[in-house]
């Protein structure tokens, strides 16, 4: 039987550098050839539509079309976690995807409090998880995951 043990902090930050190196290989050459080699010394915060697009529309997109399709992004595929529904250990639906998604703003607003969170709390959910009632989880054979804790 295949169990399962809550994903922490270490190997979801882990997880977060492969995706955002990921990204970065994509729209840092788009960005360069669009605005030039100036963009990346500018103090300007957004430059332009473009801008705006590849760094903020499009990594959105990309993680949820990820997470509704595969309940996990490629950094999470390569570490081999999984998002599901903290309640049934089921796949989440898109709407807890998506409040799971904007909940990493709230998360990070107060110093990354929200992130952080995913150290202390004993099901490692940061406030993001909380907020669209997820967890993330890992394959182990050791410790199995009791999804009617509330």
């Amino acid at each position: 039987m295949n169990e399962q043990e809550y994903a922490g902090f270490w190997i979801r930050t882990g997880a977060a550098i492969i995706d955002s190196i990921l990204l970065l290989i994509i729209i840092m050459p788009l960005l360069t050839a669009i605005y030039g080699t100036d963009y990346w010394q500018s103090v300007v915060f957004i430059q332009g539509s473009w801008d705006v697009l590849l760094n903020y529309i499009l990594p959105a997109i990309a993680v949820i079309v990820f997470w509704v399709c595969k309940s996990a992004t490629p950094g999470k595929m390569l570490t081999k976690l999984t998002i599901v529904d903290a309640k049934t250990g089921g796949k989440p639906t898109a709407r807890q995807f998506i409040v799971r998604y904007l909940g990493y703003y709230v998360s990070m607003i107060p110093l990354f409090l929200g992130i952080i969170w995913v150290g202390i709390d004993k099901r490692k959910q940061g406030w993001h998880d909380k907020l669209a009632g997820t967890v993330v989880i890992r394959d182990k054979a050791s410790v199995p995951v009791n999804f009617d804790h509330k």
